[in-house]
């Protein structure tokens, strides 16, 4: 992955981030953001947004659970699967281009139990920077990375890739930011050893452009099965 990718700010209706090389996006949005309020509404909920990092899940606080030991980057090969035992995620991993605005598409909204992986990017476990995307809701409910910004670090991200192999990753941090501060270069910056970095929605709620920002979880590969 390049580090000049761009990021501005999302309207809420199918918005997305960079990905990589020549790509200049927006802030990765869900596509049917506008539709979360109504959700909420209609089940009698009092809290506009899903759950958001707390600082002690950010760099910044300091390494905590986390391990900087690492495991010898794989070669490269498509990510079919991903799983987040600690917030319920189990969900296949569809292929992501760009749009012809060069941000990065999304998973189709209907499907809330989907992710999606940067095709021309890093596989996960291989040496770089792997971005996997998906929505936090839909018109009908939370979504595949609903519960993303509850994330601790320690925990584990586990992606199956089409070569059988299972790359198991730690998380090192996750953190909110606001469309107009998305820090492109922290995020899709180059690595030398096998990283991964799973995005959503997030931060504060407008009724009439959805979300403001978006959540990161930062990881690296820690070992292989």
């Amino acid at each position: 992955m390049t580090d000049d990718t761009t990021a501005a700010t999302g309207n809420g209706t199918g918005t997305s981030a960079g990905a990589g090389t020549g790509a200049k996006g927006k802030g990765w949005g869900v596509a049917v953001a506008a539709c979360v309020g109504l959700w909420l509404v209609q089940n009698g909920s009092a809290e506009p947004t899903p759950p958001v990092p707390t600082a002690a899940e950010a760099f910044a606080a300091g390494p905590h659970r986390h391990t900087d030991a690492a495991a010898a980057p794989l070669p490269p090969s498509a990510p079919v699967r991903v799983r987040i035992p600690a917030i319920g995620v189990d969900a296949p991993v569809m292929r992501l281009g760009l749009a012809r605005d060069g941000s990065l598409e999304v998973p189709p909204a209907g499907n809330p139990n989907i992710a999606g992986w940067y095709k021309d990017g890093t596989p996960p476990g291989a040496e770089g920077t792997a971005i996997v995307a998906g929505h936090v809701d839909n018109a009908d409910g939370p979504a595949v990375f609903y519960a993303l910004g509850s994330l601790k670090k320690g925990h584990w991200i586990e992606v199956t890739r089409r070569d059988g192999r299972t790359a198991v990753f730690t998380v090192d941090a996750v953190e909110v930011y606001d469309n107009e501060d998305f820090p492109d270069r922290k995020v899709y910056g180059p690595a030398d050893r096998a990283e991964l970095r799973v995005i959503t929605c997030g931060g504060a709620f407008d009724e009439k452009t959805g979300y403001q920002g978006n959540v990161v979880a930062y990881a690296h590969l820690i070992g292989v099965r």
